[in-house]
């Protein structure tokens, strides 16, 4: 890496990435995009990797954008913030898009951009005392990062716009209620409950998990007749993958399967 604010760690098929600024509720800065987007590609096109974990250092998930001189003026012009989603927005479309499933652990605050960069995991596990806010209607700004996007996708559009606009913390057990993320779990059984939920996605059949994000990716997009005829392609092709012959050969002799996630 081109610096130290993703860490990586490689366990079997599982890639650990960690968002590095602790003393910052790991914010978000232009080094850290210029970390975060490499590492998300090189795991993406890892063959050996099946599943991605994104957490952050210390006792925050992410604060957001650092409220920097990078995209605050006190004096004069303020800085173009079109030109700082420029690095974000390539990120979420990764996440979204990339073969790979994603957990994100959101071990702290999850907050601006943060709660956008956790929401874009494909399962999202909370520490029960983590929080969740969109803070963008506390600085007169709009959420970003797909906040807006996927917020009313998961929670409706009453509870999205509510959420937004009053920039109120929700924590990790309402969260869960709301259907924003998958899980919130005791603060002491958060890592085994991650690194559990991350051992099995690397040992299943990577290969179809993929193309199910495909399939939820277009789903807002088409209509029924489109989403049924994009199932059906996906499903010739997940069928004539070695992990559809293992799942059915281990389901007929009653054990275990082996994917290989290829």
């Amino acid at each position: 890496m081109a610096n130290d604010t993703v860490l990586v760690e490689r366990s079997g098929g599982i890639v650990r990435l960690t968002l590095n600024r602790p003393d910052k509720l790991n914010a978000l800065c232009r080094e850290l995009a210029e970390a975060l987007a490499p590492a998300l590609e090189a795991a993406d096109k890892d063959e050996k990797c099946r599943v991605v974990v994104l957490t952050g250092a210390g006792r925050g998930f992410c604060a957001g954008q650092e409220l920097s001189g990078e995209v605050y003026a006190k004096n004069g012009p303020q800085p173009d913030l079109g030109e700082v989603l420029d690095r974000y927005n390539p990120i979420i479309e990764l996440m979204r898009g990339m073969a790979k499933p994603i957990v994100g652990a959101v071990n702290g605050v999850a907050a601006g951009a943060g709660a956008s960069l956790a929401l874009a995991c494909d399962i999202v596990i909370a520490r029960r005392s983590a929080t969740f806010l969109q803070a963008f209607a506390r600085l007169g700004l709009v959420p970003d990062c797909g906040s807006t996007w996927m917020l009313p996708r998961l929670i409706g559009e009453a509870r999205a716009r509510a959420h937004a606009m009053l920039a109120e913390p929700v924590k990790a057990d309402q969260a869960e209620a709301w259907g924003l993320i998958w899980k919130a779990v005791d603060d002491d059984k958060f890592d085994a409950e991650v690194t559990a939920v991350a051992e099995r996605l690397a040992s299943a059949a990577t290969y179809g998990l993929g193309l199910q994000k495909r399939a939820f990716a277009a789903a807002a997009g088409n209509d029924l007749g489109g989403q049924l005829a994009l199932e059906k392609l996906l499903q010739q092709q997940a069928a004539a993958s070695a992990d559809y012959i293992e799942g059915v050969t281990a389901f007929q002799e009653k054990r275990p399967a082996k994917f290989v996630g290829r």
